[in-house]
Parts: structure tokens; sequence; C-alpha cells
């Protein structure tokens, strides 16, 4: 039996329901997996609040890191003892422990803890299609990254000044402006007090930046199309104001013949080729020192409520994780 945590309908974070599960044995292409530490992402409020559905009842939670328990036939990549990782689904990764597919997880290096290993997966293999598989990015580049004080955003800042880019970042305070230079933003724009929009044309000398990536949503997303210099590109990949409403496209020629995409990080992880070569470079990266994982909350998996509370209060910084 393993603590699990799961909804019954859609709702708030009082919709959660701890209760005990019988873990079973893994069957063709599945691994048994112990949780050591588990990530908490803006992606589990989505399905937590229905904005992307689900069906009930379910267990939440798409990141975590702990040691394979037992693998099924078929699965060659893992073995029993291994340290492991994943950002997966189907949903489950709130639980002491679960059977799944283990085609999306993927060794960790022993070099990273499990903490470190549950923070970064979902949002590094973010960080890492965007910055390497959107479109195409280069040193000498510019970047507006809308809430750079986030999980995804410090990741952001490290990543892009490793490669030689540019990135303006956004942020409500001046200690969340503060997080994102310390960690590697050229800017930071505090928009409790400032329009980021014209300060971003500043900061350009009028052109605009050449990629915006924006998890934000419906707050800053027309602010963003004005922000992108001609045949630029808005990259949305998040929600957390609310949805984006519906788009005249015709908008987008009248702007500068700009581009926009909607990429998600299932998409680019369906292959499992194409997942460890992103994981192995997220790793590098953190091995090499270019890329630290700030954990600024910890929760245990009781208090998973009051770790939504406090994701959408956007009261977080960094990353979260949930012990056990």
């Amino acid at each position: 039996m393993a603590k699990t945590v799961i909804i019954e309908a859609h709702g708030g974070p009082d919709q959660f329901k701890i209760v005990e599960r019988a873990v079973g044995e893994p069957s063709v292409g599945e691994i048994r997996i112990v949780h050591k530490a588990i990530g908490l992402n803006f992606i589990d409020v989505y399905q937590r609040t229905g904005l992307y559905p689900m069906q009930l009842p379910h267990a939440l939670g798409m990141e975590a890191a702990g040691v394979v328990e037992a693998v099924g036939d078929g699965v060659t990549h893992l073995a029993p003892g291994d340290r492991a990782a994943y950002a997966s689904t189907p949903p489950g990764a709130y639980s002491e422990a679960r059977v799944m597919p283990a085609a999306q997880v993927v060794k960790l290096p022993d070099a990273i803890p499990f903490e470190v290993g549950a923070a970064m997966m979902l949002k590094g293999l973010t960080t890492e299609y965007l910055f390497h598989r959107t479109t195409p990015l280069a040193s000498g580049d510019t970047v507006l990254f809308q809430a750079a004080a986030g999980g995804v955003g410090l990741i952001a800042c490290q990543w892009a000044k490793s490669e030689g880019i540019t990135l303006i970042g956004t942020a409500g305070g001046s200690d969340k402006c503060q997080l994102a230079l310390d960690h590697g933003a050229t800017y930071c724009i505090d928009y409790k007090f400032e329009d980021f929009v014209p300060r971003v044309r500043d900061l350009t000398g009028g052109a605009g930046v050449d990629v915006v990536m924006d998890a934000v949503g419906k707050d800053t997303f027309d602010g963003s199309l004005d922000c992108l210099k001609p045949l630029g590109m808005f990259i949305s990949f998040g929600n957390a104001s609310g949805a984006v409403p519906p788009l005249n496209v015709g908008i987008l020629g009248q702007k500068g013949s700009i581009k926009i995409t909607r990429p998600t990080l299932f998409t680019h992880i369906a292959q499992p080729e194409t997942l460890r070569a992103m994981a192995d470079r997220l790793f590098d990266k953190v091995i090499r020192g270019d890329v630290t994982l700030r954990i600024d909350q910890r929760f245990k998996l009781d208090d998973v409520a009051q770790a939504h509370r406090a994701l959408e209060a956007r009261k977080t910084t960094g990353s979260t994780v949930i012990e056990i």
C-alpha cells in the first residue's frame, strides 16, 4: 500500500483526498518506482481545476524522482535499484510509490540528488525545448521571459546566460527581479511598477525581441505580442493567469508577420530517444554548474493543498518539492 493524493472532482485545493492504494506489479513496458521526492508544477493546478480535464477520480502529479523497485517485460533501459526521475503522463506522482509506463522515465545520474531530480525534470525539459526545439536561437539573440523568478524562469535565466542569449525577464516585486538577475537574466522588469512593453522597446533600441516565452497567459498576452520584432516568435507554454482568449490571426500580420506556437512538453518527449537526448543535455547543464536548481519551498505529502495554495497565489519562487 502507498499513500496517494487523488481528486474525485475538479475544483480548489480542498478537493484533495489522501488515500492508501495498492501499488501492484509492473506489466509489460512498466516499472514500479518508490518516490524519494516529488515536483510541484502549474500543470498540476490546471488538472486539479479542470482547465485540463481528466477522467476522475485520478491521482495528480507529473514529476518525481526515486528508486526503481521492479521492471516489467520489455523494459531494457532501467533495472531494479536504478536511481530514476521523470516528467510523465499519466498523472500519479503525488504518491509514495506507483506503477507507471517506463518510456518517459530516465536514469538519474548519481551526481544529482533526488530532490533536485524531482524539481528539475518538467521545468528543465521545458527549458530545453524552449531554447533548442521550438525556434532557432543562437548567441546574441534576445528573449523576453515572462515570470522569470518562477521555477522554469530561473532555469531559463541560467540557460540563456550559458549560451550567450540576452534574457529580459519580468517579475512581480524588486526581490523577485533581483532573484532573476542573480540567476543570469540580463535585465528584469518589475511589472508591478512599470509597463514592460515600452521598457522592452527601450532595452532593445526599439527593435523588440526575437522570441517571447510566456507561461503567464491572459494577463501578458497582448503586451508580449507588442514586444516582438518583425518575424519574431511568441511561445505560449502556460496559463498561470488564465487561458489566452481567442485570437484573430490577422493581428499576427499587422504586428510584423510574427509567429505564435503553443507547444507542450509531452509532445516533445513522446519518443523515448528524444527524451533521453533532452535529459542528457539538462543533466549536463546541471552537473557542469551552468544550471543550479533553487528549491525554495518544501512540503510534506499531507500538506499538498497548502503547496497548491502557495503556488496559485504566486507566493513561491524557484522550485517546490514535496518530500516523502
